[in-house]
């Protein structure tokens, strides 16, 4: 058990970070509204009728003047629902794929009081209408989140999420971080130990994507290597450092054994065989040291 019930005095609330969703927004909101007792959607910089919508519809609208991206459109409303003081959190997409009806589902751990986070997976057995193209993207995806965070989930893209007080008192987003924070969060749930379980949830797909799924990919994985980078130095730099490292100790054999055979010293050998040292050893250690460092912060941190 990580908490406690949770208290039916503290509110159930939905964060929508939304941008140019009117044509989805109201019906999302009418929806959910059933499930929650409040609904917060954070506008990001919207062009289109969206924070009117939301708002007639019943939702707390908080307007970011402009764009400033999904990472920092769900940091406002997690810091609006700390003010509120809430139980839990739900997270949500603004274009209608997740159904709301699944939120009693979603939060069921957290109310048990088993689980910090639940994560909706589109892959756990409920058969949903998904292009193939975008199962292979999302596969591709959740394979190098699960690698890279260490915390291995069938459905790392997955937006349709339930956070408990305690989760949500502990994460926040970089403020790049664009459409990676789903990757984000593994991280954060390995660096801050919280306990997550997956459920299956349908998607629905009422349209074709708003960005170019191939630029929206390499976004993504751009952002899950500067998560690497900082979150797991030693991984980061360490893998790459002992690979090289191997490969100039390998290309140092073939050296002596050409040297035992022919008397003969493979000069362009062997300094490829000390360049591949130096450049390993050197990227092994840097793995090392930022990861003491990152130790030692963290261990700052929490006394």
């Amino acid at each position: 058990m990580t908490q406690s019930q949770t208290p039916a005095t503290q509110p159930k609330i939905a964060v929508i970070a939304a941008y140019n969703e009117d044509r989805f927004i109201g019906s999302v909101v009418l929806k959910a509204q059933r499930y929650v007792d409040h609904i917060i959607v954070v506008d990001d910089g919207s062009t289109d009728q969206t924070p009117f919508v939301a708002e007639q519809a019943g939702a707390v609208v908080i307007r970011h003047e402009h764009n400033r991206g999904k990472a920092e459109a769900v940091n406002t409303g997690l810091q609006r629902a700390r003010e509120m003081n809430a139980a839990l959190v739900i997270l949500m997409d603004a274009d209608g794929q997740h159904d709301p009806a699944e939120i009693p589902a979603l939060i069921a751990p957290i109310e048990a009081g088993q689980v910090d986070l639940v994560v909706g997976s589109r892959f756990l057995g409920v058969r949903s209408r998904i292009p193939r193209w975008r199962v292979m993207g999302q596969h591709v995806l959740t394979l190098a989140t699960n690698i890279a965070s260490g915390v291995s989930l069938s459905d790392s893209q997955s937006g349709f999420r339930a956070l408990s007080h305690k989760a949500l008192q502990t994460l926040s987003f970089r403020p790049n971080g664009g459409f990676s924070i789903e990757s984000e969060m593994q991280f954060l749930i390995q660096q801050h130990r919280l306990l997550v379980q997956e459920i299956p949830v349908s998607m629905t797909y009422a349209e074709g994507p708003k960005r170019n799924p191939f630029a929206h990919g390499l976004q993504v994985i751009n952002g899950i290597i500067a998560l690497v980078s900082q979150h797991r130095p030693l991984f980061f730099f360490g893998v790459p450092g002992l690979l090289i490292l191997l490969c100039g100790i390998l290309m140092g054999v073939v050296v002596v054994d050409r040297y035992n055979t022919y008397q003969t010293l493979a000069v362009g050998y062997a300094l490829i065989s000390v360049l591949l040292s130096i450049t390993g050893i050197q990227t092994l250690f840097t793995g090392i040291v930022l990861h003491s460092i990152r130790a030692f912060l963290s261990s700052s941190e929490n006394t």
